[in-house]
């Protein structure tokens, strides 16, 4: 068969599949329609967000989090959603829901998390779990609106104070709210939906790993999304395709058995402080360059889409050293965009003795430091352990792992004990996919507006235990607001996040399946042509094919030059009335094109 009739039939097989999928709705009317229906129900929506921030939602707290879950589980089924409880394997039950759609050929899942970190009461303004309504921000001094006394439309820049406000119930909240926008308009989803809840992400999901496994069948999907995390901090909407890896690492320093006067034993005992001084400075310099022999060794390079994804985003720094009272960034001042691309060693905290009103005049017994490490592709927590703690003693340090007993203490100088905790690989997934690129056209038509592609998340998440348990394409799409204060006091959303979430989670409903099979056609005809005819994409003739809004081919034919040099196109592939060295055809549509590579006749 020649190449043409292949990849004909090919496209002939991939319409009959998109012709067969629900119709797609315009994206500015449908925009429109969701937009319209959460103004008339704003405070509603509000009611119900306040009412899940109302449980407490601590991982180790059974009782509330088995609360917390449960009042979920009624949450969905309000909306007909098949919803229950999974097997949390000694954790907390996550909550599962699908709601599946006939004719549907996708599936994707939505995953957020219902438990939030500890706090400090005494650090916030108003109760942790008594949600609370600012018109402005709290250092702004913003004035409480009860939820009974909200003006119509509720303003965007007004804020929900709580814990898990923004990391990360919205999410929740959000993605229902646009189930009922849709089925107010009278539009169904354009591919099958699961909705996965976890109830110990901020506890550091030790169980996801038996969960995954016991589930992985009502698991399954094409297509992961993770909703945890900012936007961009231009405010704009934005996807990650990937996030950074995290190890982290306790050290402590030892020094004398019982703490010594400074004055008669200074310069003579050793002090733990200054030996752990030291010790971080020489783990990294002062533009955050890790020193560690090696380190960069596994480290893979981004690829040419990744690096000009992260050129292309908007230029926040000196906004953010503004916002920050920073003067200058570390990294060499690197873009915070690139900066993410690579590895990082964060000093999380330093404790040595005492300062202020109760500092003494005392060489303490030891110090401690806590470090976390971002890993890149291809890190790896095991191998970034295995470097670190040869660096140390080729520095002339003792490495312990366990507490040291007297005899270790009095034999070896420059004695430190390191605690290494679990981590996890970075995760990366291609921004070319036919489902990254549908995804990113689904969102900007959800928003009418360019979106942020950024090819990780600064930030660790377990993307890559998702990747490799359920074998998924995963992607992250997050809707809170980039200053939150997420895991501190105040932890906060602002409520336009909340109502631009409500936007795409409805428009990627209703969008993502025709996006995603016309992305899929279009590669799927890219890959014959290539394999057929051995030469790049641009060497062949393209036929860009168009699906109307209902989701029959259009029957009108409009030339467009598309051959390169003096190449014909095979006869049975001229349009009606065309001679072979006029331009290829194309049906125009409105919602989507897909691009058919036919190749010359072999």
């Amino acid at each position: 068969m020649r190449t043409a009739g292949r990849v004909a039939a090919a496209l002939v097989v991939g319409l009959s599949a998109v012709d067969a999928a629900p119709p797609a709705t315009a994206p500015t009317r449908l925009r429109d329609q969701v937009r319209s229906w959460r103004r008339t129900h704003e405070a509603a929506i509000l009611r119900e967000f306040a009412d899940l921030l109302a449980l407490p939602n601590l991982a180790s707290d059974g009782p509330n989090i088995r609360r917390n879950a449960d009042h979920i589980v009624a949450m969905l089924q309000r909306r007909g959603v098949a919803a229950r409880l999974l097997d949390g394997r000694g954790g907390p039950p996550p909550v599962y829901g699908e709601l599946m759609v006939p004719g549907a050929r996708r599936t994707v899942l939505i995953y957020a998390h219902y438990d939030g970190q500890p706090v400090d009461a005494t650090a916030w303004a108003s109760p942790p779990w008594t949600p609370v309504i600012r018109d402005k921000r709290v250092e702004e001094g913003g004035r409480e609106v009860a939820l009974d006394a909200l003006p119509s439309p509720v303003p965007g820049e007004w804020l929900i104070y709580a814990r898990s406000a923004g990391d990360d119930k919205a999410p929740i909240v959000g993605v229902l709210a646009a189930i009922d926008a849709l089925k107010a308009a009278g539009v169904k989803p354009s591919v099958n939906l699961k909705l996965f809840f976890e109830g110990e992400e901020e506890a550091g999901s030790a169980h996801m790993a038996d969960v995954l496994d016991a589930h992985r069948e009502t698991l399954r999907a094409d297509l992961w999304l993770l909703c945890d995390g900012p936007v961009h901090q231009s405010r704009r909407m934005q996807l990650f395709f990937g996030a950074r890896g995290v190890v982290g690492l306790e050290i402590t320093a030892y020094g004398p058995l019982r703490a010594l006067h400074s004055g008669h034993y200074g310069n003579w005992a050793p002090n733990p402080a200054v030996l752990l001084a030291h010790l971080v400075a020489g783990l990294r310099d002062e533009d955050g360059r890790i020193r560690v022999a090696g380190f960069y060794d596994d480290v893979r390079p981004p690829t040419a889409t990744e690096r000009q994804a992260a050129a292309a985003a908007p230029d926040v720094d000196a906004d953010l050293r503004r916002e920050l009272a920073l003067a200058t960034p570390s990294g060499a001042a690197m873009p915070i965009a690139e900066g993410i691309l690579q590895p990082a060693l964060n000093v999380r905290g330093l404790e040595a003795g005492r300062v202020g009103a109760g500092a003494a005049n005392a060489i303490s017994t030891e110090a401690r430091a806590s470090i976390d490490f971002r890993l890149v592709p291809d890190q790896t927590p095991e191998k970034v352990r295995e470097k670190v703690e040869a660096h140390l003693r080729a520095h002339g340090y003792h490495v312990v792992h366990e507490a040291p007993d007297l005899e270790t203490r009095r034999a070896r100088p420059r004695l430190v004990r390191l605690e290494w905790e679990g981590g996890y690989p970075a995760a990366r997934t291609s921004m070319d996919l036919p489902a990254s690129r549908a995804l990113v056209k689904a969102l900007e038509d959800a928003l009418g507006a360019p979106i942020v592609r950024m090819p990780t998340l600064g930030g660790s998440v377990p993307m890559r235990l998702f990747q490799e348990k359920t074998g998924s394409v995963v992607i992250g799409l997050p809707i809170a607001n980039h200053d939150d204060n997420q895991h501190a006091a105040n932890e906060n959303l602002r409520i336009q996040n909340l109502w631009d979430g409500i936007e795409v989670y409805a428009g990627i409903l209703a969008g993502l399946g025709p996006a995603w099979e016309l992305q899929f056609l279009s590669e799927t005809a890219d890959q014959a042509c290539l394999r057929e005819t051995h030469s790049p994409v641009s060497g062949c003739a393209h036929v860009i094919v168009g699906l109307s809004v209902g989701g029959k081919l259009g029957a009108a034919l409009r030339a467009r030059p598309l051959l390169s040099g003096g190449d014909q196109l095979p006869p049975h592939a001229s349009a009606p009335g065309r001679r072979d060295h006029e331009p290829a055809f194309q049906i125009a549509d409105p919602v989507a094109q897909a691009a058919l590579c036919i190749g010359p006749d072999r």
